[in-house]
């Protein structure tokens, strides 16, 4: 999950400020006000930061789960999905949307793509149309999110890479291609470990294997989130686009648990990472939030980056690694970048860029 706020934010001299800057900090008209708020316009909001008990820690990953949407309205109108409706998967209905039509250059495989947490489908509409263009893209609002209603369940990466599972085939489909960004990734992670059969080509993008691929200030804070937070966050696009089509807008404050209650617990996944039979792609920013180490572990756990690839490609890994640069977590879904760098692998395309580009010629 992408934004974390400190447990103690009641209790906390900057209740009197907190709502109007939040309000500012993810104002999708005027991005750029993070940068000037934290360095000029605030140094009460500054000084509070640097006391872990008295703190409000935004993240630009709520600006950008909160801001997609809008700016996929500034630049396009939505697309409008060839097909919505809802599928059951052990106790939880699935919303989804079907947009476009085809298979891909490489043919045969839909692509499933996965949102970040705190997000919905909504996440992906600034790509969704070149994503689309040319193979049917199946996104769904994964539990507790979007138009997918929380219940009782607790939420688990493990969990909904099963249901996933079950929503593919109720679906209609054998095999799909996935795209996962964040949590959205973790979950694809899952979907591939815990069913081969079912996934063609996986791209994680901003994904750890293990929390320890964060930066160590960003667990505790991410151990922080719940649901005591949800006041602070009624005036922000987040909770109103949350509220907009949630099926119970009342279970904010419970989706912030669940996910505070899944951050908290550990995992390594590095293990299960060996066993994929790919491909995969790998792609961060940057200036992403998972340190380079981590991406790097990641890509040779895969069997990619442990020697050179050879003259003629022979030694090359079937898998991929991408850093894009001047962008940071909370900008993947939304970057320009994303979808010219994930389609050639989606499409099977092999052999060096420069041979491709002239074979099309």
């Amino acid at each position: 999950m992408n934004w974390l706020y400190n447990q103690s934010f009641r209790k906390s001299s900057l209740r009197s400020i907190s709502a109007p800057l939040i309000r500012r900090l993810v104002e999708p008209k005027q991005p750029e006000i993070f940068v000037a708020t934290t360095q000029a316009a605030a140094p009460a909001f500054r000084d509070a930061l640097k006391r872990p008990l008295l703190t409000i820690a935004l993240t630009l990953t709520a600006l950008l789960d909160a801001m997609a949407p809008a700016r996929a309205q500034q630049r396009a109108a939505p697309l409008k999905p060839a097909r919505t409706g809802y599928v059951p998967a052990n106790g939880v209905n699935y919303y989804y949307e079907i947009h476009g039509r085809g298979a891909g250059a490489a043919g045969g495989a839909p692509l499933l793509v996965l949102h970040g947490g705190l997000g919905s489908t909504a996440m992906f509409e600034p790509n969704l149309a070149q994503l689309s263009n040319g193979r049917q893209v199946i996104a769904v609002d994964l539990h507790g999110h979007g138009r997918t209603a929380l219940g009782d369940r607790a939420i688990n990466y493990i969990d909904m890479g099963n249901d996933l599972a079950t929503v593919v085939k109720q679906l209609g489909y054998d095999t799909v291609d996935v795209l996962g960004y964040s949590m959205g990734g973790g979950v694809g992670l899952r979907l591939a470990i815990q069913h081969p059969e079912v996934v063609r080509r996986l791209v994680l993008v901003s994904t750890p294997y293990s929390p320890s691929g964060f930066y160590p200030e960003m667990l505790p804070q991410q151990a922080a989130v719940s649901g005591t937070m949800a006041d602070a966050m009624k005036e922000t696009p987040m909770y109103k686009s949350y509220v907009a089509v949630a099926p119970r807008p009342q279970d904010f404050p419970r989706l912030l648990d669940q996910m505070g209650a899944w951050m908290r617990q550990t995992y390594d996944w590095s293990e299960d990472v060996k066993k994929l039979k790919g491909p995969v792609m790998l792609v961060y920013g940057d200036a992403d939030m998972i340190r380079p180490e981590h991406i790097v572990s990641f890509y040779q756990l895969l069997g990619g980056g442990l020697k050179d690839a050879g003259w003629q490609r022979e030694h090359m890994s079937q898998n991929r690694l991408a850093i894009l640069p001047n962008v940071t977590h909370y900008e993947m879904a939304i970057s320009p970048a994303l979808v010219p760098t994930v389609v050639p692998f989606l499409d099977g395309q092999s052999g060096s860029p420069a041979a491709t580009s002239s074979s099309r010629k």
